[in-house]
């Protein structure tokens, strides 16, 4: 089957239609439809799309789906349904912290969901991100090991735990580093995709297993008032194309 792709990145204009009704599941109201309506064409920077995928850039501080209240319903979800009205079954089948910016793969019918949900759980799927730590890092390359449980006194954070917690691997490597500003640019491959995986093995101290040095910008495991933004970015997706069972690479540049 061919692809109808469009490989450069630019704004997918397409008209939304009622199809965006189903937001309301997500107790998206009709005048934030209606509002959303209006600004379509404008809301997703879409790398490629088929008849069975998308491949979008998610903003940073843009929620990958749709959150309890009225300041949370914006998402990488609903704008999706705004821009692909066609689409069938679930959109969205993995996520990236509302801080994290960058590649996220969108399905399109449901065999695609299907297809492209079992290569995500059978880590099937290839994934880099580009971070700007806050400190330096000694090794040029390392792999941490840390299991991590949700951390029910300071919601909603993770925490290492090797009790109870599930099994987390990171891999790193130092692309650069700053010694007049204390910071290291690193680029970090996930093995496995806990929730905020990457932030919790970055801030970690060395003699706990972790790398020592948080992320820039993180407000939760690091100094919020060290950058502008959490410096996190997801800048290279690759997996199995749903149909032809090709393997198909994404880049992304970092923003900072």
């Amino acid at each position: 089957m061919k692809k109808r792709a469009h490989n450069r990145p630019g704004r997918y204009k397409r008209r939304a239609s009622s199809t965006l009704a189903r937001g309301r599941s997500h107790n998206v109201t009709d005048e934030q439809l209606a509002r959303l309506r209006e600004t379509v064409g404008t809301l997703l920077c879409v790398h490629t799309v088929t008849a069975d995928y998308a491949v979008v850039e998610k903003p940073h501080g843009l929620f990958s789906m749709p959150g309890k209240g009225e300041e949370k319903w914006d998402s990488i979800e609903v704008r999706a349904l705004a821009a692909f009205p066609e689409a069938t079954g679930a959109l969205v089948i993995h996520r990236l912290d509302s801080e994290t910016s960058g590649l996220m793969v969108l399905s399109l019918n449901p065999n695609a969901c299907r297809a492209l949900s079992r290569q995500f759980m059978n880590r099937r799927i290839g994934k880099t991100y580009e971070a700007l730590l806050d400190g330096i890092v000694e090794a040029d390359e390392g792999e941490v090991n840390l299991p991590l449980a949700f951390d029910y006194e300071r919601r909603p954070l993770q925490c290492v735990d090797h009790d109870n917690g599930k099994p987390a691997t990171t891999l790193y490597r130092v692309l650069s580093r700053d010694d007049e500003h204390g910071r290291t640019r690193v680029l970090f491959r996930p093995e496995t995709g806990r929730t905020h995986q990457l932030r919790v093995h970055a801030a970690t101290p060395v003699a706990d297993g972790g790398i020592g040095c948080p992320i820039v910008g993180d407000t939760l495991y690091g100094n919020p008032d060290s950058g502008p933004r959490l410096m996190l970015h997801a800048n290279f997706l690759a997996f199995w194309e749903p149909v032809t069972g090709e393997w198909v690479k994404f880049q992304s540049e970092c923003p900072f």
